[in-house]
């Protein structure tokens, strides 16, 4: 019995000194998105199940505004925390390339998600790569217009600094078949400028049967002027990324097709991933394409009761 009781309280002891390490496991999220982004409440809540599940702290960070700019700088200052590791989007690769490259210099384990690439991800060291292949994203949704007989359209690009955002748009021309030249405007982020852009362009191009938007910062408000216009039957609406009020616009057939990058898969599997890397020593071996998935109304039922949560 003495042996017995010795044993289990030296294996006790070993359980309490692992979930003291595992206490210890501090994750930094560094993301390009505004605090008013609908999109990004989704990968916050999914990379914070994961972590609440794990045991781990996890510290979001994004630039004030949206300010691009600041991105390097929060990215630096994550590192200096000497965090367990950092998650990071890419908006733009001339700003954050170098302040990544340092963290993983600095012996920090670094996953991308969203926005970037795999390519990205190899340069600066990371160890994997989570998010859409955005152009393929765009082509898959453009294809599925063309079958509607779309042959013109608007890409509301409300983060045109961000070179994923072109990709989207481009993708979308080359499914329809057409060049994207200057079908494509910076809406901004403001839901008035949304707006007001979106609707300049459609006055001066009567003949435009389509509009894309970019995820709900140019959707939401998009939907709220299609009904106040009574134009739900004029335009074949197209968006990436999912909210409540795309999920209500597509329930009622406003919006015919969503393009689904699956950001619960961005959030929890890079905590995931740097968890395990750092407790285990584990790597799964390949990057993770989370889409594109197409939504549309036959298969919205599913996801319709998580939309702007984890869908």
């Amino acid at each position: 019995m003495k042996k017995f009781l010795a044993a289990a309280a030296g294996a006790c002891a070993v359980l309490l000194s692992s979930a003291a390490t595992y206490a210890a496991d501090r994750i930094v999220f560094v993301g390009h998105w505004s605090e008013s982004d609908a999109f990004f409440n989704v990968v916050r809540n999914s990379a914070q199940l994961a972590a609440d599940q794990m045991g781990v702290k996890i510290e979001f960070r994004n630039p004030s505004g949206g300010d691009l700019s600041e991105m390097g700088r929060l990215i630096d200052q994550a590192a200096a925390s000497k965090p367990t590791g950092i998650i990071s989007t890419v908006p733009d690769e001339n700003i954050v390339d170098a302040p990544l490259s340092n963290a993983v210099a600095a012996g920090i384990p670094v996953v991308i998600v969203n926005s970037g690439t795999a390519d990205i991800a190899k340069k600066v060291g990371a160890l994997r790569y989570i998010g859409q292949a955005e152009y393929e994203a765009g082509k898959a949704a453009g294809e599925k217009a063309k079958a509607a007989n779309v042959k013109s359209f608007v890409c509301v690009n409300h983060f045109f600094q961000h070179p994923a955002s072109h990709q989207r748009c481009n993708g979308f021309a080359d499914g329809l078949g057409v060049k994207l030249a200057s079908q494509e405007i910076d809406s901004g982020t403001d839901p008035n400028d949304v707006v007001t852009r979106t609707a300049a362009y459609l006055k001066a191009h009567p003949d435009t049967q389509a509009i894309l938007t970019l995820g709900p910062t140019g959707a939401d408000p998009m939907i709220n002027w299609i009904h106040e216009q009574g134009a739900g039957d004029k335009y074949y609406f197209a968006t990436f990324d999912l909210s409540k009020d795309i999920a209500a616009a597509m329930k009622e057939g406003l919006i015919k097709v969503a393009v689904d990058q699956q950001p619960f898969i961005q959030g929890y599997d890079a905590v995931q991933v740097l968890t395990n890397y750092a407790r285990f020593s584990v790597l799964q071996a390949n990057d993770v394409y989370s889409g594109p998935g197409l939504i549309v109304k036959d298969n919205l039922a599913q996801v319709l009761s998580l939309a702007g949560k984890y869908r």
